[in-house]
């Protein structure tokens, strides 16, 4: 690990950025920066390469907001990233905004879309459904 910061979530569709620095431990047991409740757990971790986070669920329902939505803390809960109604967080990334949101294609193929602002929303929404071609089960990379 180094210097930089990182995106942390929860199958709740909570999520935090945190500072890699902060993330290390001295001790083998390691440090718990993201806190889960009941049966919550955490499942994407992304390095903040952006100012742009898109998060999709089990669901398929994909939502892009601002990095700066996203408070960054030592350690803790989080902020709502992604509402839902069943199932819970699958994968998030961040990305450039004027790039296009990139994944990974049948085939091999890396496919890029330029135009969101379908996705476009505040933190905190359900979603609509990934263009089409986006993969399943809901992984950008």
């Amino acid at each position: 690990a180094g210097d930089g910061k990182m995106l942390v979530a929860a199958s709740t569709g909570h999520g935090l950025v945190v500072d890699m620095q902060g993330a290390l431990a001295q001790t083998r047991n390691g440090k718990q920066v993201l806190n889960l409740s009941g049966t919550a757990r955490a499942v994407a971790c992304a390095i903040v390469a952006g100012d742009t986070v898109a998060s999709v669920g089990v669901n398929r329902k994909l939502i892009i907001f601002g990095l700066d939505e996203v408070p960054e803390m030592g350690r803790g809960k989080g902020v709502i990233l992604q509402r839902f109604k069943d199932g819970g967080l699958a994968d998030i990334t961040v990305f450039d905004r004027a790039k296009g949101l990139s994944w990974l294609a049948g085939g091999g193929r890396v496919r890029t879309e330029t135009d969101l602002s379908t996705w476009l929303a505040r933190r905190g929404g359900a979603g609509k459904l990934p263009p089409n071609g986006f993969p399943r089960p809901a992984k950008f990379t």
